[in-house]
């Protein structure tokens, strides 16, 4: 039976709509391959704290990840606080105080800016130190002071997690 034109345009329209509401999956799929990626890379535990070539980081077996804090670096010659320089090695192992003002005046000012109004017996800001494990316990020893009177909390050293095999001979 033979159709009427009508019936002819009707049903060229008709496939012309059908075909524009199927989707395209090969766009589908990679979009949410790119998604998958970038969810697996921000999704990642691993925590990166700034580091140089002329620090060597002593090795540890300790299991606990680093938190996000203040970071203080200490170089052959300078002390630096988020990568801005406070104060020189030299001068602070040079130093009869106790702690080193600069650096104490710094991290005040970074706990100032970063806290929010803090409740009674609240979380008190924490600092990440990285040294080289040939750095003297004195610098150390005046860092980690000048810390405690910047009211940081909690005072870590960054370590090397020893690998598996080297943790057991």
């Amino acid at each position: 039976m033979k159709m009427s034109r009508r019936a002819q345009r009707m049903e060229r329209t008709y496939r012309r709509h059908k075909s524009s509401t199927q989707l395209n999956l090969v766009s589908l799929m990679d979009i949410f391959t790119i998604l998958v990626f970038f969810l697996l890379i921000n999704t990642s535990e691993v925590e990166v704290l700034p580091s140089t070539k002329a620090i060597r980081l002593p090795e540890s077996s300790a299991q606990e990840r680093p938190r996000e804090a203040v970071t203080v670096m200490v170089t052959g010659t300078d002390i630096l606080v988020m990568g801005r320089k406070v104060a020189e090695v030299a001068a602070a192992l040079a130093s009869e105080e106790p702690h080193i003002p600069a650096l104490q005046e710094r991290l005040e000012r970074l706990a100032a800016n970063r806290r929010l109004p803090q409740q009674a017996g609240g979380p008190l800001p924490e600092v990440n130190i990285l040294a080289d494990k040939q750095t003297p316990y004195r610098l150390l020893r005046k860092i980690m002071l000048s810390c405690t009177r910047a009211h940081y909390g909690q005072v870590s050293l960054a370590v090397l997690q020893k690998s598996e095999s080297g943790a057991g001979g």
